[in-house]
């Protein structure tokens, strides 16, 4: 069985080296789903054996010039200041190099070529070594290769000073991808800050402070008023109000009382409580948040595996169009070699793809980090892009459309007493987690009844549930079904029908094939479905309803939404409505991550309610944690912000690229110009990607 591995390579903090690092590792044999992400230094990836050693894919890292290291368990993350980091300290030392050696051509202007040259080379060492570690390792044709042609060739034409500044531009540029890989990575581990150091652990000798991270499931421990929650867990004792405000986005404190789950991160804010630990530090709401994030961001979208494929052949056509532009106006011209070379060495800075490489990555990583601080999670750039090109979004109706919380609100009896149809529903409905089944059991149970034992119990595919009884066969059905095992009168139907067109769910009761009683039951919609509807509608997206419940209902509902509505579905009809839509367009599903999972799985873009809860997380491409349906019209309009800032970032490094390609070609562009063309692109891009990260969801 192939085993995940995971390794730190520290200096991978641009697009640019994840490309080359991935095809030197997928080249290795036994090594599988090879992942990496720039933004968090981390790459994964499987050895095809249980015994399989990560020494060759750390060896061919080195090679190519960077430091790997083994992620600690527990360990935090460094924040050096960017003089502190190798790339800062390059910058400094290029740029002292360059003030020496212009002081050394004005105080002895005869050796300043020679001040220079020597200035261009000492700072270029550590970029040409990367260059030569990447050729060796069948990656020739990488940024620093072009740097370093180009350094090299304007040192031989007699241009030295401005090789020096060629170096020290590029340095800043390099710099500058890192100081904002790592702005984007702190974004989000910033909610691994959220979560408290320490704990205060109940003991049967009292109380003792603890470290969060050494809690195990089980554990009970005490939150005061005031206080971060240090781990997930459930209220065994005691009532407050919970800011999940940080961890979910959800801007209103909710009421916990006892029973209720609780999120490490959010705050206590007005009573004292006491919990009992149910997740490890590992895996608690924080860490799976990091974690999901951290996979996005690797899985890259469409446009940026584009991108990567077309800088392969790219940089390639660089050089030959430099090598073209540097022979063949001195061979076929009769024009100057020189004046030609320079024009070719200004070529390849001006082609560096550092830009163009960074444009998508890093708008996606700002999109995926701006929409996990709002609570919505997506499993990568794939899903990002996708969501906006939805064209039509399915909503299941309970949990989703509806707040999932029915209460019963008529009952009807048509043989026996009522406390005795009470009781044989509660105990058919009492094994059922289903939201109409816990509304039945509410009600029994508010009425004091007690709950016998049942036998056979089983579900009947979409259509109820059923068991035996003190020897009676209760059978708790959709009317639909119930008609099929047993005889409605006119009057019973009459019933049914004015219920179901007052929105309601009608439940029908059938003890040993009679019907005896009714429970109609109403699930209100949620308070902002009306309003993501209408916002839907506005963006061009139309919505669609798809429910098991009667037509009458949902057609109530519909109503109410100004949506089309398909009633009456069973599970296996809901993936034939999902593939019929598919034919017509991209197509969203929102459920709830449960009984919805292969519907969302067969929508372009499954999207669960999941509040997060393990299959929330783990079922579809997106979850929203904090369970708003205007968090689906966030989803999709942060996806085509994405993509636009994507188009835009394209457009800059293109379009500078063209404009300065000319220039040169008319011999206007110094090659201190060509370079800070590259850099300045890169700065341009980095700067607007990182807009997103501040990306303000309406309300």
């Amino acid at each position: 069985m192939p085993t995940q591995q995971i390794l730190r390579i520290e200096g991978m903090d641009c697009a640019s080296c994840t490309n080359k690092i991935e095809a030197v590792v997928c080249k290795i044999p036994g090594v599988e789903n090879v992942s990496l992400n720039y933004t968090s230094q981390k790459i994964k990836f499987q050895l095809g054996k249980t015994d399989g050693d990560a020494k060759p894919v750390i060896r061919a890292i080195e090679k190519l010039g960077y430091k790997v290291m083994l992620p600690k368990a527990k360990q935090a993350d460094v924040v050096l200041a960017w003089w502190q980091t190798g790339k800062g300290r390059l910058v400094i030392f290029a740029g002292i190099l360059v003030v020496i050696a212009g002081v050394m051509s004005l105080v002895l202007p005869a050796y300043a070529n020679a001040g220079f040259a020597v200035a261009s080379l000492v700072a270029l060492f550590p970029l040409a070594r990367k260059a030569a570690l990447g050729t060796l390792s069948g990656q020739p044709f990488s940024i620093e290769t072009l740097v370093t042609i180009a350094v090299i060739g304007a040192i031989i034409i007699g241009e030295s000073a401005e090789a020096a500044v060629v170096v020290f531009l590029f340095s800043i540029g390099e710099l500058l991808e890192m100081v904002a890989a790592a702005k984007a990575r702190r974004s989000v581990q910033a909610l691994a800050d959220l979560v408290p150091k320490t704990a205060v652990l109940v003991t049967d000798e009292g109380f003792q402070d603890v470290q969060a991270d050494t809690l195990v499931i089980g554990d009970l421990i005490e939150i005061r008023p005031g206080a971060r929650v240090p781990a997930d867990g459930v209220i065994t004792q005691g009532q407050t109000t919970i800011d999940e405000a940080a961890v979910t986005g959800e801007s209103m404190p909710k009421r916990k009382t006892e029973g209720d789950t609780v999120f490490a991160g959010s705050i206590n804010v007005d009573g004292l409580i006491r919990l009992t630990v149910e997740n490890e530090a590992e895996n608690n709401m924080i860490a799976r948040i990091l974690q999901m994030v951290e996979d996005a961001e690797a899985n890259k979208a469409p446009t940026a595996r584009f991108i990567d494929n077309f800088s392969k052949y790219y940089t390639p056509g660089v050089i030959v169009v430099a090598a073209l532009v540097a022979i063949i106006p001195p061979l076929m011209m009769g024009a100057e070699w020189t004046p030609s070379l320079y024009k070719a060495l200004a070529i390849l800075l001006i082609g560096c793809p550092c830009a163009l490489v960074l444009s998508t990555p890093a708008a996606i990583t700002s999109g995926i980090s701006a929409g996990a601080r709002h609570g919505l999670l997506m499993k990568g750039g794939a899903v990002l892009e996708a969501i906006g090109k939805v064209t039509k979004v399915a909503f299941d109706k309970t949990g989703t459309l509806t707040r999932g919380n029915p209460t019963v609100t008529d009952i009807r009896v048509f043989a026996g007493q009522e406390d005795e149809m009470l009781a044989l529903a509660g105990a058919v409905e009492s094994g059922s987690l289903h939201p109409l089944a816990l509304a039945i059991v509410n009600e029994v149970e508010s009425r004091n009844i007690a709950l016998v034992d049942t036998t056979d119990a089983k579900a009947l595919s979409g259509r109820g549930v059923e068991a035996t009884v003190g020897g009676k066969v209760v059978t708790i059905a959709s009317p639909n079904y119930g008609r099929e095992i047993s005889k409605f009168s006119a009057r019973q139907n009459r019933d049914i029908e004015a219920l179901e067109e007052q929105g309601k769910t009608v439940a029908a009761v059938i003890v040993d094939g009679v019907l005896t009683g009714l429970f109609a039951m109403r699930d209100e919609l949620r308070k902002d479905a009306q309003s993501a509807m209408q916002a839907l509608e506005k963006m061009g997206v139309s919505a669609i309803m798809l429910t098991g419940d009667n037509q009458r209902t949902g057609a109530a509902l519909g109503a109410q939404l100004g949506i089309e509505v398909k009633a009456e579905l069973l599970p296996q009809d809901k993936l034939g409505v999902i593939q019929t839509l598919k034919e017509q367009g991209s197509i969203a599903m929102v459920g709830d991550g449960i009984n919805d999972a292969p519907a969302l799985a067969l929508a372009d873009v499954g999207i669960a309610m999941g509040g997060g809860t393990d299959v929330a997380l783990e079922t579809a491409d997106a979850a929203l944690l904090h369970e708003n349906v205007g968090d689906v019209v966030s989803l999709i309009k942060l996806s085509r912000a994405t993509m636009s800032n994507i188009h835009q970032n394209i457009t800059i490094a293109l379009g500078l690229k063209s404009v300065f390609l000319v220039t040169t070609l008319l011999g206007l562009t110094s090659l201190w110009m060509a370079i800070l063309a590259d850099t300045g692109a890169t700065v341009l891009v980095t700067i607007n990607a990182l807009r997103l990260l501040g990306y303000k969801f309406n309300k």
